[in-house]
């Protein structure tokens, strides 16, 4: 798409939520019964494999023990449903199978959502003659781009359908986004559309949730039936409602807090689906403890501690309100989140930092002690805490949290913080220096400095191998989701070149790469490109489909384009364009107070040429625009001059630079 096809005017950025910007990029299907693209490839002999992608009129036909694999040209989800139109022998049966990566396709076994081994081919008995075959619901697939089509007898068996009812965003208008994003740079441009995509497909109906038969965790108080035969099921009950939010499409399809502190700001910048958030953080208040204690994830997983994910659950109730403004939402669990928040701040010690004693995280190695990610997040939390207790009147407990804060932060820097690497250490009694840590020590401002914030930015990237930036606390891993949050610690260093340039790096493998499915990214892979993770002992279960994998897509509309939140529902707000490299940006999303939006142009030394913004009326904020000079323009004729390209006390509305 030409950048030229598009330009906002005001009138169209007013109507924002009528209108879909960039639409082409958009990966989510026009309808929910979806087809196969191409043939992929035939084994055996198959007279006209291509008659069930629509390219002929007549039948397929499968001749004796034989297959053929269909490409969806993308990773979708859903049941399959077959038509047969003849069979040659009442004992005939037509299997399938399903894998998102090219890599696992095979006519014996789908790819996998155990620990060890390959999922069980969906058997179909077609011997009682013509008739249209489907699959039941709980044996919808979560996630493939590539289907088999399996004949593993001597019959002759002919058909002439195969579709897939499309189950992902049960509830979504699947291509009505509320967001939008469009840059000078293509593949930036469809990196922020597969994150959104990647979201979609992590969004299900709570009914069809993973049943998890490899961990032997689902019971018959559990309320389902389990398989006798087959070695999958998706038909656990996760949460309330009629959509939520999980972690991953194919495999892990429960509720883990940990994708929250990326995935709620990725999908309320592009989809706006944050009812599928609600009932998720609902699923995780319910199981909270007596002690204050919330769960590692959602059900069944109610007995596994974790520091961490106990925190990301508060996030994500922060980031709820934040994007949500729903008041009465917030303050129904203010009492759980501050029960949770005591919870976390009893592992303080006299160092001034807690001390972790559990280990579970995001299945990176080593997590305890005075850990630097933990006390970075926990120090995020706090400042988090006490911003939401002034929004919501309630003080009582600001002194404390605030005390807590101020000595984790001397603590770590002094006890932690390695000049010589210009990284900080995971603990006092190791010489690692994590990615997580130091990431989040940046998004949570406990660097003491923005030279030192620019520091770690700089430490991190020299490590930086081929296909991304590693996670040596999780051995030889590339980590998306810790990924994420250093993505958000270049821009927070004043580092957007860096940023892009890791967005390119990393997230374009993951787009491009032919193992990959070229529309949603992978949870997890090797340093050395191998899409092996490393804390999995079974290389297919890895998903390609994973919702903390998705941070680039919030990561540019609120750092590159420059759109934050600072209130809730974006009652208040800072514009602040970091462009980097770009020299054309355009994006926008909504919340219920109304559209934010900005477009704007730079030259090739820096200087922006043409500079609008949007925001709500009824809403004020602040601009930081690097190397700006001249004056804000209302639509309304007000003017502001910028100083040090610095304004406050804006109004909504829709505002120009001017003096450029």
């Amino acid at each position: 798409m030409l950048w030229s096809s598009w330009i906002l005017t005001p009138a169209l950025l007013a109507i924002g939520s009528h209108a879909v910007p960039f639409e082409d990029y958009i990966l989510a299907p026009q309808s929910r019964t979806l087809n196969p693209s191409l043939v992929y490839q035939v084994n055996g002999t198959v007279d006209n494999p291509e008659a069930l992608v629509g390219l002929t009129t007549h039948q397929t036909t499968l001749h004796g023990k034989s297959s053929v694999t269909y490409d969806f040209g993308r990773n979708i989800a859903g049941i399959v449903s077959l038509d047969v139109t003849s069979v040659s022998s009442k004992a005939a049966q037509l299997g399938v199978t399903f894998t998102e990566s090219s890599l696992w396709i095979s006519s014996e076994a789908c790819d996998a959502t155990s620990d060890a081994g390959l999922d069980s081919p969906l058997w179909f008995s077609v011997g009682h003659g013509p008739g249209t075959y489907g699959a039941d619901k709980k044996h919808l697939r979560g996630a493939f781009r590539y289907l088999t089509l399996v004949n593993n007898s001597t019959a002759t068996i002919s058909l002439d359908g195969l579709s897939i009812n499309y189950t992902a965003a049960p509830t979504q208008d699947l291509r009505g986004y509320k967001g939008y994003f469009h840059s000078s740079d293509e593949l930036i441009n469809r990196i922020w559309y597969a994150g959104a995509y990647t979201l979609q497909l992590c969004t299900i109906d709570p009914t069809t949730g993973d049943s998890l038969i490899w961990l032997g965790v689902i019971s018959s108080s559990d309320n389902i039936t389990l398989p006798q035969t087959d070695s999958w099921w998706n038909n656990y009950t996760i949460t309330n409602g009629s959509t939520t939010l999980v972690d991953g499409a194919k495999r892990d399809r429960l509720v883990w807090p940990g994708d929250m502190s990326i995935a709620i700001e990725s999908a309320a910048v592009s989809t706006a689906d944050l009812e599928s958030v609600r009932t998720a953080l609902e699923s995780l208040f319910v199981l909270q403890k007596a002690n204050g204690q919330l769960p590692y994830a959602g059900r069944p997983f109610l007995d596994i501690v974790s520091f961490t994910y106990h925190l990301h659950s508060l996030i994500g109730a922060s980031s709820y309100y934040q994007y949500t403004g729903d008041r009465s939402w917030i303050t129904r669990y203010w009492g759980q989140y501050k029960k949770g928040l005591q919870w976390a701040l009893s592992s303080l010690d006299n160092s001034g930092l807690a001390n972790i004693t559990a280990s579970a995280d995001w299945l990176r190695f080593g997590m305890g002690g005075h850990n630097i990610e933990a006390n970075a997040i926990l120090y995020y939390v706090l400042n988090d805490a006490i911003s939401l207790a002034s929004s919501l009147d309630d003080r009582a407990n600001v002194g404390n949290w605030s005390t807590a804060a101020s000595k984790i932060k001397a603590a770590a820097n002094a006890r932690l913080w390695d000049a010589q690497n210009s990284l900080y250490r995971d603990n006092e009694t190791t010489t690692l220096h994590p990615q997580d840590g130091n990431a989040w020590a940046i998004k949570a401002n406990l660097t003491l400095s923005s030279n030192q914030s620019e520091a770690i930015s700089s430490a991190l990237a020299a490590r930086w191998g081929p296909y991304g930036a590693p996670a040596p606390e999780a051995g030889s891993t590339v980590s998306p989701f810790i990924g994420g949050f250093e993505l958000q610690a270049h821009y927070l260093a004043n580092e957007p070149d860096r940023a892009l340039d890791l967005l390119r790096l990393q997230w374009g493998f993951m787009l491009d790469d032919p193992r990959m499915t070229n529309s949603t990214f992978i949870e997890g892979y090797s340093t050395d490109g191998s899409l092996a993770y490393a804390p999995y002992r079974n290389t297919p279960r890895v998903s390609h489909a994973h919702g903390w994998s998705t941070g680039p897509t919030s990561a540019l509309t609120h750092y590159t384009a420059g759109l934050r939140l600072t209130g809730p529902a974006g009652s208040t707000w800072l514009f602040k364009p970091q462009p980097g490299n770009l020299t054309e940006v355009q994006a926008g999303f909504e919340t219920q107070l109304g559209l934010f939006a900005t477009q704007y142009q730079k030259s090739a030394t820096g200087t922006f040429q043409q500079l609008t913004f949007t925001a709500p009326n009824g809403t004020s904020g602040s601009v930081e625009i690097e190397g700006a000079t001249g004056q804000l323009i209302s639509k309304r004729g007000q003017a502001v001059k910028l100083v040090n390209g610095k304004a406050r006390g804006l109004q909504g509305g829709t505002w120009t630079l001017k003096g450029l």
